[in-house]
């Protein structure tokens, strides 16, 4: 007999099942996740990187050689793409007005503007602006992601995160995928 027919709760007590399964980990506040795993993540990726934040500002200031690190991937054969906020829109401005802090959104979005601009010629490597996801940060790499929900008035490293990773079809590593990829089809290039 298995376990489940032996010691039904138990087991469901201890085995994830249905969505669930996709969850590897869930952490309270986005900045509780070591920044080894991002770097795990990003060094392993070898089809596909999204960083889908509103400003990525983060990412550059807690990994050294970001940039050079994407080229690489870039180059060899990876997508990079980076979907961020318009600085000059009318969205950032209240979420400035919001969060209240000398660093504005807007600053940020810029520093990551900046950062990108550098990469700009390497092919492989693209940028988009939208608004649409100034709530929900997801930043995928193959077939795992770290998808941050935003809290209210919280800025991005208050709300908690979680770790996915894909396992079958129209789970939740999908249906934040699916996300993503309708914000990216209406988004703006950055660069003309």
């Amino acid at each position: 007999m298995d376990e489940g027919m032996l010691w039904p709760r138990s087991a469901k007590s201890v085995v994830k099942t249905g969505a669930s399964r996709e969850i590897v980990q869930a952490y309270p506040y986005r900045n509780a996740c070591p920044t080894s795993v991002w770097g795990q993540l990003i060094d392993a990726a070898s089809h596909s990187i999204t960083f889908a934040g509103y400003t990525n500002y983060f990412v550059w200031q807690e990994h050294p050689r970001l940039s050079e690190r994407l080229a690489a991937k870039a180059e060899s054969g990876c997508s990079v793409r980076f979907l961020v906020g318009d600085p000059d829109s009318e969205v950032t401005r209240r979420r400035e007005e919001i969060e209240g802090v000398p660093l504005t959104v807007g600053t940020r979005i810029k520093i990551t503007l900046d950062a990108l601009s550098k990469l700009k010629d390497k092919a492989g490597i693209d940028a988009r602006f939208s608004d649409e996801h100034i709530a929900l940060s997801v930043f995928s790499f193959d077939s795992e992601m770290l998808v941050t929900p935003h809290l209210s008035s919280l800025l991005g490293h208050e709300s908690p995160m979680l770790h996915l990773r894909r396992l079958g079809d129209d789970g939740l590593y999908d249906r934040f995928a699916s996300h993503v990829s309708a914000l990216w089809e209406g988004g703006r290039p950055v660069w003309e």
